[in-house]
């Protein structure tokens, strides 16, 4: 894997973090990248995680053996043109982006099918850019690969090796299953998340009294509804149907809750609420009962033997008791690869205190 040259098509959280991590799994890894901010660039040759700086996609990728789309959906277009004349034979396109069905279009149009294999690492964070990416982001999460039809084995098992050596956990889906699911499980509850936040702003009185109260279960269910408003008109100009489809069983849904309320149906109330407790209890890490306040602090740690052992000793000698505790696999809105869930508040701030004095990076779960 020494031999390898990857090729960066924007340097930003995702890119750079993608970057960092093969370099920490081979050093031996070259890594050309291209980026319109300058100064991620020098940071990326400065750190020595970029070997060849690019001020335009051109020849020099010509050597890749894989290259990383990594720049915002909207310049794909313009970038797959750049990249299709001078990519080698033996090269593998692939891409970041959270929806896939406009990327696979994409490169069908432009006749690369037989080397492109989409790509969804499940991490991210808050902050953005090169300067807050770190190879840390992919421990432990989902990376979820979307090989065309045309794209042989062989290279999607060394793709998923590759990812493997990132430390993340490969996981192959059709980009059209991946579409839906994303849907589902993120893009829909960003939606019901914004909509519930929305309800509360237009329904509140003059003197802002439920902004007042909203704390514990509410702040807990439309935290997600803080992200970034431009990547989420994005993600629902590209998912468009999906997101609509389920949008509209959601209103169903709603609807027959609606009737069961106000013919106060007993039973439809009771089994609406046992049905979510029962499959939400199975989800893995999932705790019982309604939802409460929860005091959990995101940590970064390093994917080794003993790692664990010494936030749990570090703790345990300040007797600060952890409620629960747990490794994040789906990271897209975390910045830790460990969860750590407290009883209180002074217990979660003790913790995080005493961690940080420690050298750990860490985030509160707000």
């Amino acid at each position: 894997m020494s031999q390898l040259t990857c090729g960066f098509i924007g340097l930003g959280l995702i890119g750079g973090s993608i970057a960092k991590a093969l370099k920490q799994s081979d050093a031996g890894i070259q890594i050309i990248a291209y980026d319109i901010n300058d100064d991620s660039l020098k940071l990326a040759a400065m750190q020595r995680i970029v070997d060849v700086a690019a001020d335009a996609i051109d020849e020099r990728f010509s050597c890749c053996d894989y290259i990383f789309l990594c720049a915002p959906v909207q310049k794909n277009d313009a970038n797959l043109e750049a990249v299709r004349r001078i990519l080698k034979p033996q090269c593998l396109l692939t891409d970041v982006g959270s929806v896939k069905t406009a990327i696979h279009e994409a490169v069908r149009e432009a006749g690369l099918e037989h080397c492109f294999i989409g790509g969804h690492p499940m991490a991210g964070s808050e902050r953005t850019g090169f300067a807050n990416s770190k190879s840390s982001l992919l421990e432990n999460a989902y990376y979820i690969l979307t090989p065309t039809e045309k794209v042989p084995t062989k290279r999607l098992e060394a793709y998923r090796n590759l990812v493997s050596a990132m430390g993340a956990i490969p996981l192959v889906l059709d980009f059209r299953k991946h579409d839906y699911i994303t849907a589902a499980i993120s893009h829909l509850p960003h939606v019901v998340a914004s909509s519930l936040v929305n309800l509360v702003r237009e329904s509140d009185s003059e003197d802002g009294i439920m902004k007042l109260v909203a704390a514990g279960g509410f702040k807990d269910i439309t935290r997600i509804a803080s992200s970034s408003p431009l990547m989420w008109q994005q993600i629902c100009l590209t998912n468009t149907s999906n997101i609509s489809d389920l949008l509209g069983n959601y209103i169903d849904a709603l609807s027959a809750f609606k009737r069961a309320l106000d013919e106060r149906d007993k039973k439809e109330l009771y089994d609406f609420f046992d049905s979510a407790r029962i499959y939400r209890d199975s989800f893995s890490g999932a705790s019982s009962g309604p939802i409460k306040k929860s005091f959990i602090l995101c940590a970064d740690i390093a994917d080794k033997a003993g790692a664990l052992a010494r936030i749990v000793t570090l703790l345990a000698d300040r007797d600060i008791n952890i409620k629960n505790i747990g490794i994040t696999h789906n990271r897209e809105a975390e910045d830790g690869v460990l969860q750590l869930e407290f009883y209180g508040e002074t217990a979660l701030q003790t913790a995080a205190s005493l961690l940080e004095k420690e050298g750990y990076t860490l985030s509160i779960r707000k």
